[in-house]
């Protein structure tokens, strides 16, 4: 043993020095493990619900998310838009929504839960092409009717409720997904009152 007398100064500093490169090793090692019980990328595509605020959404606006590596499209229909829904249904192919393309509580007229927001995914029944939304143009493809959906692709024509005319490729209307409101302008995409 030395008989050096002991330098308190430095001791304290290599303890210091010691417990600051434990902590960091430790918040090192604890962040990958608290990371890893988040879903992947992966697991959120795969079904986890999307949370969308529609409170600063215009009239007409359409705003698209992403749910379970799909394009959803969220419209905020204006009031004669809405008016406008019976006009044409003698030209639809399933005015009513029978066909299984959308949850009980969207099977109705405006095939939404609220008259004035419309969700749904933004493919096309044919062939999984992307409609175009035009708000005020659609008239150059279903006479009469001033908003819809039209897919460039191969013709199909959808009203503002995504519910397909007579006479295109597309087989059914567009798909309403699963969804609820979890207050008066937050949607949640992909979960239900029945699933939640």
């Amino acid at each position: 043993m030395s008989n050096a007398p002991v330098d308190h100064g430095r001791r304290r500093f290599l303890t210091i020095a010691t417990s600051v490169v434990g902590g960091v090793g430790a918040i090192g090692a604890a962040v990958p493990f608290i990371a890893s019980w988040s879903p992947s990328e992966r697991a959120r595509q795969a079904g986890a619900a999307v949370t969308v605020d529609v409170s600063k959404m215009e009239e007409g606006q359409l705003i698209r998310v992403e749910w379970r590596g799909k394009p959803v499209w969220i419209v905020k229909r204006t009031q004669e838009m809405i008016d406008s829904l019976p006009d044409h249904e003698n030209r639809l192919r399933d005015p009513e929504s029978k066909e299984p393309q959308q949850p009980h509580y969207a099977q109705n007229r405006h095939r939404s839960v609220r008259p004035e927001f419309f969700v749904a995914v933004g493919i096309c029944t044919h062939f999984g092409c992307s409609p175009t939304y035009l708000p005020n143009e659609f008239a150059a493809q279903a006479e009469g009717v001033r908003s819809g959906f039209f897919c460039p692709c191969h013709g199909s024509r959808f009203d503002i409720a995504g519910r397909v005319f007579q006479n295109v490729p597309a087989p059914t209307n567009l798909e309403v997904p699963p969804y609820m409101y979890t207050d008066e302008f937050v949607i949640m995409i992909g979960e239900d009152e029945e699933t939640a």
